[in-house]
């Protein structure tokens, strides 16, 4: 998919990404702080005159081999104003960033963003949030299963007794699964190891047979996924049960999924599972007029926007206002959307 090329490290790129990241109060107000990962590797400016220039608009994503980070930069490709997209340690830590001023936006799972704002799970200490403002969701992320063939592993109640994968902390991935956790009764003393991975390590060691099975909370097709199915002989698993369904029961931001069939070769069926939902937030202290004019690009170039994924196939207005969002709009997208008669 055609993305913005990364920028050159000038001098004032380097001087950029060394800065505290400041709240947001006024439009053009972000510099990058000298914690999120993978900063530089994450450059997407849009307009070729900026180039040199402080970004106005960051977008926190996550890995670089994620959809997440695929996400941030189309974002950045459809707004007019300077952006840049930086990669993180997740929805988690991108929250945790959102409320504490170094980031201006983030990408979060929906599930996530639930806790965030009540204050659940990995937030309770911290509490909940109520400065967290949702702008708008995105793809269906469904939770996914990927194993060894010769792991003996053919159904999810299958993992205890393995070495898996959780995700490092503060990733969406890591937070969803210790909820299925919870959900089905499993410690982390239930399997031979339990491993902390980012993303972009996972197949490496899933190939290299350090891990037995991979969950990961993603948009499809994604390249990890891809990665481990074809150079691994890996497959999917659908992940059901009575556990499952009433875990989706409680919990309305959690709904069914399914990877469609061929998505990762020939001979891959149709995998069912559960999911959630990307999405974008911000803290109330940023900008409205930044927020207007982001939500305006995105919903004025939408066609363009879904071209640089296929997991944005299927987004349209009404579900990305509606769907996957706990915590209540910022007041620049209530205005758009006021605008366009969307909301009231």
């Amino acid at each position: 998919m055609p993305l913005a090329p990364s920028l050159p490290l000038t001098t004032s790129l380097l001087s950029a990404v060394t800065q505290p990241i400041r709240h947001v109060r006024r439009l053009g107000a972000v510099l990058l702080g000298p914690w999120l990962t993978g900063a530089i590797l994450a450059l997407a400016i849009t307009p070729a005159s900026a180039q040199t220039d402080a970004p106005t608009l960051t977008i926190g994503t996550a890995s670089p081999s994620g959809v997440y980070y695929l996400t941030g930069r189309a974002l950045c490709r459809v707004v007019t104003l300077p952006c840049l997209a930086v990669g993180t340690g997740g929805s988690v830590a991108n929250l945790e960033a959102v409320r504490a001023g170094r980031l201006p936006m983030a990408l979060a799972q929906s599930d996530t963003q639930y806790r965030a704002i009540n204050g659940l799970e990995e937030f309770a200490a911290a509490g909940p949030d109520p400065d967290l403002r949702a702008l708008f969701s995105l793809h269906s992320e469904p939770f996914t299963l990927v194993v060894r063939r010769r792991a003996s592993i053919e159904h999810f109640d299958d993992l205890p007794g393995h070495v898996i994968n959780l995700g490092n902390p503060g990733s969406g991935q890591r937070g969803t699964m210790e909820v299925v956790m919870k959900a089905v009764g499993w410690t982390r003393d239930d399997f031979a190891q339990a491993s902390g991975l980012p993303a972009d390590q996972q197949a490496f060691e899933l190939c290299h047979g350090n891990i037995e099975a991979i969950v990961y909370t993603v948009g499809h097709p994604n390249r990890s996924v891809d990665k481990a199915v074809r150079l691994c002989d890996a497959r999917l698993i659908a992940v059901e049960g009575d556990a499952i369904a009433a875990l989706l029961a409680a919990h309305p931001y959690y709904s069914r999924a399914t990877i469609p069939a061929g998505l990762y070769g020939p001979g891959q069926p149709a995998i069912e599972t559960f999911g959630v939902r990307a999405t974008l937030v911000a803290s109330s202290d940023t900008a409205p007029e930044l927020i207007y004019d982001t939500v305006k690009a995105v919903f004025e170039h939408l066609p363009r926007f879904k071209a640089h994924h296929p997991a944005f196939a299927e987004l349209t207005p009404q579900t990305m206002i509606q769907e996957g969002l706990s915590a209540p709009l910022h007041e620049g997208a209530q205005r758009y959307y006021r605008e366009r008669g969307w909301i009231d």
